[in-house]
């Protein structure tokens, strides 16, 4: 039985499953590391296979997640919203030799948000005096 979050990729798409449900921050490590706080994100997870037959994990995430700007170091609310077909590869020869995406398949793949890799506000409130 797979947690939260991490899954065995290949078996998931090969055995066409289905994972829905909310994760809290605690249940992703890398954006705990990234200093997020979130209530939670809702996620649905299936597998199954692409249009060329191959095993692909369709994944959908939505909510949000307080990030610190780099500008102001004030609070940023980042809106998720990801939808998203990710063709699968048992190697990485499979994946030199394909031409198209696909991402190499672990035994224990983690559902990873994209976020921005500098978070920070359009605009910053004045946060205090300047000097």
């Amino acid at each position: 039985m797979s947690q939260a979050g991490v899954i065995d990729g290949l078996q998931f798409a090969r055995a066409v499953l289905e994972q829905r449900g909310f994760l809290g921050v605690e249940q992703l490590p890398r954006l705990a590391q990234m200093q997020c706080s979130t209530g939670s994100l809702e996620y649905n997870l299936r597998g199954g296979r692409s249009s060329n037959g191959k095993p692909c994990l369709r994944i959908s995430i939505r909510g949000s997640t307080e990030l610190i700007c780099q500008r102001c170091l004030g609070p940023l609310l980042v809106p998720i919203a990801v939808n998203v077909e990710l063709q699968l590869a048992e190697s990485l020869r499979e994946i030199s030799e394909a031409d198209d995406d696909r991402v190499l398949s672990s035994r224990h793949m983690e559902v990873i948000l994209a976020l921005p890799m500098v978070p920070r506000h359009e605009a910053c409130a004045i946060r205090g005096p300047v000097e």
